[in-house]
């Protein structure tokens, strides 16, 4: 049973040239999505730690903020490296008992990959995919200015299709 607001077409609506199908714009726009956009929808913090913390001050603050991975700067906001819950709880297998007095300098990882507020979000995503990481530092001009998460690009590619979704549901009904 149609809605009662739909009108059948007549002779005329439809142009032979026209093309209601998905537009290039919708289909591509993953593909052209800069990692800022990502961004944009966060709120801004950046949780850091120094180096000379222990392993303890980490875990709480990753508790405290229910996140999985913390930056490790300098006093100067300068990126040494990344923690993360899997670097932390590698460590406890190896060494139970004495992982969270250890300094996080001794589990960071020192070779994390970074990128850019303009790099390509799909890129992003392969690299993190073939780097097995779920976390990465946002780099512009050498300095830190954000981290994206697999989580973040997982939520705004969901936003999106409920976004692509409704104007489809408009489309048809009208």
């Amino acid at each position: 049973m149609a809605p009662t607001s739909y009108q059948p077409p007549t002779r005329g609506d439809w142009d032979s040239r026209a093309t209601y199908s998905q537009t290039a714009e919708s289909t591509l726009r993953i593909h052209q999505t800069p990692v800022s956009k990502v961004l944009a929808g966060k709120s801004g913090e950046i949780c850091t730690i120094g180096p000379d913390q222990t392993i303890l001050d980490a875990v709480q603050i990753m508790r405290d903020k229910r996140i999985g991975a913390l930056l490790v700067t300098n006093e100067n906001g300068d990126l040494l490296g990344v923690l993360s819950e899997r670097d932390i709880v590698r460590k406890m297998a190896d060494i139970p008992g004495r992982t969270l007095a250890q300094k996080v300098s001794a589990l960071m990882a020192v070779d994390y990959v970074s990128c850019s507020p303009e790099d390509n979000l799909v890129m992003v995503l392969q690299t993190m995919t073939d780097k097995r990481t779920r976390h990465m530092p946002v780099m512009e001009g050498g300095r830190l200015t954000g981290i994206i998460t697999i989580g973040d690009v997982v939520h705004f590619r969901l936003k999106e299709l409920e976004y692509d979704m409704l104007k489809m549901k408009q489309m048809i009904v009208g």
